[in-house]
């Protein structure tokens, strides 16, 4: 097939923009330049031509010149509000903003074949892993059973810190800052918030169906402390911040919550920054792919892939929407979790199925039981800063 040139206008010039800035002077043959970059500060120092930038989104966006938007900024509204202008104009896009996608799934959808132009988004998951593009190309929904993993390089370089290295999980996160994997206010990595949006995108590619980030339970890894990671390692495990979507009795369950991770399981190996997927399917079983999940680069390289496919004219078909057997979301299923809390009476015991380990000492007490995912999410206790729970697979 035929490469066309096509004409970049980018917005955002910050860790990503300059990210891809980088790959795409250094890759050779990608039929793509760059002709405008919208920016929000015109008097920040930048280690490219002032000719390049302008404040004026309406350069970019009403420029005929201009065949494909790249969006990366941080501004969940205006990116919404910048790649749907771009399809309305008949603009193809490609962006990263994964809240902004995860919270306008099906908008952007409808926009998608309202307007007949491609929104490629690969760079707004896991970075360099192309975990997407096989989701829509390589596995038929019926033949898929789960797609689970790391997909946050911040809290993966945090735990990998902390169990490898033996650092505090502040000193960790510090790192994780100054290295520009984590933002200066952490939340979004740290409470679970950025894998959410993350699988709530991969699973309308694996199984075709739109979830609402609202909807999925997340809980992150703030509330870690050394009674944890002390358990954590006599059970001959390490920690990891775990993505999960999976069909569930001919419906889709998905999740973000931290697990207990044996050593020999594929997902103990994907140290720092790296994210790891694992696709399991009906005749194909488990396969695994790792790759870069943080850093300007990594990510840049992703976004670049996205414009590169479309100099071949690529679009996602989302050919498992519509399906003759649509998944809906469910809750109702079954998890064995550790949970940590301080004192007597913190945590309703009773909300679990069953119970199959307790302890208490004159600092922590924890129990190991069953509890069904819907009662978890409800339960106003988990609220209590002095409670942690792991998941144990």
């Amino acid at each position: 097939m035929e490469k066309k040139i096509i004409n970049l206008g980018i917005f955002g010039f910050g860790c990503v923009g300059q990210g891809l800035y980088e790959v795409l002077s250094k890759t050779k043959g990608i039929n793509a330049r760059v002709r405008k970059i919208c920016i929000k500060h015109p008097d920040k120092q930048r280690p490219i031509d002032s000719s390049y930038f302008t404040t004026d989104q309406h350069e970019i966006l009403d420029d005929p010149s201009i065949d494909v938007v790249v969006e990366l900024i941080n501004d969940t509204e205006a990116a919404f509000q910048i790649v749907s202008t771009a399809l309305r104009n008949g603009k193809a896009v490609v962006s990263a903003s994964k809240r902004m996608i995860a919270e306008n799934l099906r908008s952007l959808y409808d926009l998608q074949q309202l307007h007949r132009m491609p929104l490629l988004y690969e760079g707004a998951c896991c970075a360099s892993i192309p975990v997407i593009r096989n989701l829509e190309e390589y596995y038929d929904n019926d033949l898929l059973n789960g797609v689970e993993g790391i997909c946050n390089g911040s809290t993966n370089y945090i735990l990998s810190k902390i169990f490898e290295e033996h650092q505090d999980f502040s000193s960790a996160l510090s790192r994780a800052q100054e290295l520009g994997f984590a933002e200066s206010d952490p939340s979004l990595d740290i409470e679970g918030f950025d894998p959410k949006f993350k699988i709530c995108i991969l699973l309308l590619h694996a199984f075709g169906t739109f979830v609402k980030p609202a909807e999925v339970m997340n809980f992150g890894i703030s509330r870690l402390n050394d009674f944890d990671i002390s358990f954590a390692r006599q059970r001959g495990c390490t920690i990891k911040l775990i993505a999960k979507c999976r069909k569930q009795n001919g419906n889709v369950v998905t999740y973000v919550l931290p697990h207990l991770v044996p050593r020999s399981h594929l997902l103990s190996d994907v140290q720092n920054e790296y994210n790891g997927i694992l696709v399991e399917s009906t005749f194909a079983e488990n396969q695994f792919f790792v790759g870069k999940g943080a850093g300007g680069t990594a990510t840049g390289s992703a976004v670049l892939s996205d414009i590169s496919a479309l100099t071949y004219n690529y679009r996602y078909e989302y050919k498992k929407i519509g399906q003759s057997n649509p998944l809906s979301l469910t809750q109702n299923l079954q998890l064995k979790i550790y949970l940590r809390y301080t004192e007597a009476g913190q945590v309703d015991l009773e909300d679990f199925d069953s119970l199959s380990e307790k302890y208490e000492s004159s600092e922590n007490r924890y129990v190991v039981g069953l509890i069904n995912l819907s009662r978890l999410r409800e339960a106003s206790w988990l609220k209590n800063p002095g409670v942690n729970i792991l998941v144990m697979d």
